[in-house]
Formats: structure tokens, C-alpha cells, sequence
């Protein structure tokens, strides 16, 4: 297949000029040895279809667009949407990353670590990460804040990324640690449409 071709308009070439500037606020991804959820170790609401495509990657032939405020994730495929999940999103003071990222991770039935005692959660149906983690995004600058029950501090490495969630009803929220929570089986059917490298496009 070839590269994405997007006809040119001044309003397609202002989206992307926007979709740069939202890149330059967001850390660079890199690999990241484990999951851990939001705070673990290891387009406006009125978004149309050309708009979404203009803040997509030239040449990607599939790519995933989150919608904080709308709290939807969309999966593109060859400039045609796919899929739409709903999700929850990362809560004020610890906002899901925004800016375009690639998928740096899959892991399937992940362990979960608590990021500032260190408990560890087998996979399973307790787990906060559900069956299944694909993260996006990883930086060192640590974590410190209120988490609406206590005050958490994080050191080191934190990374954002999709996962299932045992709180079902946490879905269409904002509450999460950064990362994007989906219902378990819409995180085990976006598991398998996805893969390494996969871009990430996280607007506001």
C-alpha cells in the first residue's frame, strides 16, 4: 500500500500546523520494560472526519486517535475509521499524556505493580491492568499528587498505555493515573489490531 494522501485545504493545513505544536508539548516515547497503570513503574468535541485525518500520520496505514474530552478512542485503517471504543481517561493533575506517540508495548495478562509500594497483582480478574496492557508512551520525570484518596509520590520511570479495567463503571470517566482504561474484551479486540509501531495521535 502506499503512503496516506490527504487533499490540501488551508483548514487541513492548519490542523496539522495545531497537531505540531500539541507534538512539541508531549515527552518523546521510548521503550519501557514493564506495564504499570498511568502511575506505574516499569480534537475538540466538534471533530469532524477530515479533521481527524489531518492530525493522522502520512503512510500509516492503521493508526489509533484518542479524544480526551469525548473519551472515545477511534482505529483508523488506511484513513478509514474501524473501530470506536469508549474509555476513561487520566484524571485532573494526572492527565493522559497529549501528542503523538507509537505502540511501545503489548503484553498480554500483565502483572500489575503498585507505583509507590511496590504490591504486585497477578493476572487476573482483580488485576487494574484487565487482561491486557499496550502502552504508548514512557518518561523519568516521576509523579506527585493527590489520586483522591492520598497523596502519591512516584520516582523514576512512569509509562501511559491502554488496558482493561476491573472497574467497569469507571468507563466515559476521568479517573485514571494517565493511562486509558477500556472495557476487557474491547482491550483484548484492540490487543490484536494493533502491533509494535502502531502511532498513537492523543488530542485534547
Amino acid at each position: 500500500m502506499g503512503p496516506l494522501r490527504l487533499p490540501s485545504s488551508p483548514f487541513l493545513t492548519s490542523v496539522r500546523a495545531l497537531s505540531q505544536a500539541l507534538i512539541g508539548l508531549a515527552a518523546v516515547a521510548a521503550l519501557s520494560p514493564a506495564p504499570v497503570d498511568a502511575v506505574q513503574r516499569m480534537p475538540e468535541s466538534g471533530a469532524g472526519p477530515q479533521r481527524v485525518q489531518a492530525l493522522m500520520e502520512d503512510g500509516a496505514e492503521r493508526e489509533l486517535v484518542l479524544h480526551l474530552s469525548r473519551r472515545q478512542l477511534l482505529v483508523f485503517d488506511q484513513g478509514r475509521e474501524l473501530r470506536r471504543f469508549p474509555v476513561a481517561v487520566g484524571r485532573p493533575g494526572w492527565e493522559t499524556p497529549v501528542g503523538r506517540f507509537r505502540v511501545i508495548e503489548r503484553v498480554a495478562d500483565p502483572i500489575w505493580e503498585h507505583p509507590a509500594t511496590g504490591q504486585r497483582v497477578q493476572p487476573g480478574p482483580a488485576n487494574p491492568l484487565g487482561s491486557r496492557w499496550i502502552g504508548f508512551h514512557r518518561d523519568c520525570l516521576g509523579r506527585a499528587g493527590f489520586n483522591g484518596r492520598e497523596h502519591l509520590v512516584v520516582e523514576g520511570c512512569v509509562s501511559a498505555g491502554f488496558h482493561g479495567t476491573p472497574q467497569r463503571e469507571s468507563i466515559g470517566q476521568a479517573v485514571s493515573h494517565g493511562c486509558v482504561r477500556l472495557f476487557d474484551e474491547h482491550v483484548r479486540d484492540l490487543f490484536d489490531l494493533v502491533e509494535l509501531g502502531t502511532p498513537v495521535t492523543v488530542v485534547p
